[in-house]
């Protein structure tokens, strides 16, 4: 999954506080140097090794390493059968690559309402949308912050539809005393940043169902035992693996993936303290039944006062004093490739309220593990400045 236009970083020295940046340490070092030192940079056990670990870590059966996120959906969606002259009920918020694979597939996206706290799709507006055409729902888990899968459950078996969890951005979070990614039918994650497991590159479908787990390796790449088998051309598949250069890289960080998350949970906590000096500050949003939220960037949602073009200047504000800043979502339909889908599949300004009064105002900042409480206390001292030079104030909402 590659980063949108709107929030890729260009070089910066030493001075600037970079929106992401990966925690990486020595034993990230030691095991991809011991993967380039071995005879197999692909189609070695390592990729093996993270796809059974990172399932066992989220109770799943199966793992399904992939190059991306975006590859990890598409073959989701193809080893269901679902393409052309299908329909998948998704939300046009959030990180928004993996919902490209609708379209990628050949399917039409069906673009529901968010709820208006959360950012994740709402069960009531996703139920509106399920038509005879529907196969299935796309519920995310926005910015961390759980989806309510115990509603999208009932809806997904009252309708006969499949449920596809996409935690690309959650890692760590935790619903009803479980982790996230252990919720849809199939569950996909991405490893690129900012994710707090970054291997660069890279994406995993998680799910209990042996038949889908047999379907997904097929369709992610012939393996060299097939070069003998009469059945290969069956079906196309892609060259959609994962190098055990990043398997090496992803198995380092599921190592430290709970030092990761307390080092970014401590981030959250200056974050926190230093946002009280906003006025109109709201704490953190949790729903109902959701235990953990590890959130994959600190975003924040300005007033009612502030416009889209407002949170530009600010964003071009805090750029003057070296600080990385950006939307945090580009709403999909509002993007070229999905407004010939036309109003019917709610691609039009205006058909989502919440959607869109969330996506003009909401703002990611700089969030890793290796802050520290100065960092961020100049960063929110600024923040506010230049949320007061817009001239709307400086009420801002979490």
């Amino acid at each position: 999954m590659n980063a949108p236009a709107e929030m890729q970083t260009v070089d910066h020295d030493e001075d600037w506080i970079l929106l992401t940046d990966p925690d990486v340490s020595g034993i990230e070092l030691d095991k991809v140097i011991r993967a380039l030192r071995s005879p197999r940079l692909s189609a070695g056990g390592r990729v093996e090794d993270f796809e059974a670990e990172f399932a066992a870590q989220h109770g799943r059966a199966y793992g399904i390493a992939t190059a991306s996120g975006t590859l990890a959906m598409w073959l989701a969606l193809r080893a269901m059968g679902i393409g052309p002259g299908d329909e998948v009920v998704a939300c046009s918020y959030g990180w928004h690559q993996t919902a490209h694979a609708i379209l990628l597939a050949g399917a039409t996206p069906n673009f529901a309402e968010i709820d208006y706290w959360s950012g994740c799709i709402s069960p009531s507006a996703a139920a509106d949308r399920i038509r005879p055409n529907t196969k299935a729902i796309i519920g995310n888990n926005c910015n961390g912050h759980p989806a309510a899968w115990k509603a999208l459950r009932q809806l997904a078996e009252a309708r006969g539809v499949a449920l596809i969890e996409d935690s690309t951005e959650a890692i760590g979070s935790r619903y009803l005393g479980r982790p996230v990614g252990s919720f849809g039918d199939v569950s996909v994650f991405d490893f690129s940043q900012p994710g707090a497991l970054c291997c660069g590159e890279g994406g995993m479908v998680l799910t209990d169902d042996p038949r889908l787990a047999t379907e997904l390796r097929y369709l992610r790449s012939h393996r060299l035992t097939d070069r003998t088998s009469v059945s290969i051309g069956s079906r196309v598949p892609l060259q959609a693996n994962m190098s055990d250069l990043t398997a090496a890289l992803g198995l380092a960080q599921l190592e430290r993936i709970d030092e990761i998350l307390a080092r970014r949970k401590q981030v959250e906590a200056y974050y926190r303290d230093e946002m009280q000096s906003f006025e109109g500050i709201k704490p953190p949003y949790l729903g109902p039944d959701v235990d953990e939220v590890h959130w994959m960037l600190y975003v924040v949602h300005l007033g009612a006062r502030f416009t889209a073009s407002g949170r530009a200047q600010i964003v071009d504000d805090l750029e003057a004093d070296l600080i990385e800043a950006a939307p945090f979502s580009a709403l999909l339909h509002q993007q070229f490739a999905y407004q010939a889908l036309g109003e019917e599949f709610n691609c039009k300004r205006g058909c989502l309220k919440n959607t869109e009064r969330i996506g003009d105002r909401s703002l990611a900042l700089p969030f890793y593990g290796h802050m520290d409480a100065d960092q961020v206390r100049f960063l929110v001292k600024t923040l506010k400045d230049a949320c007061t030079n817009v001239g709307a104030g400086a009420a801002i909402y979490l």
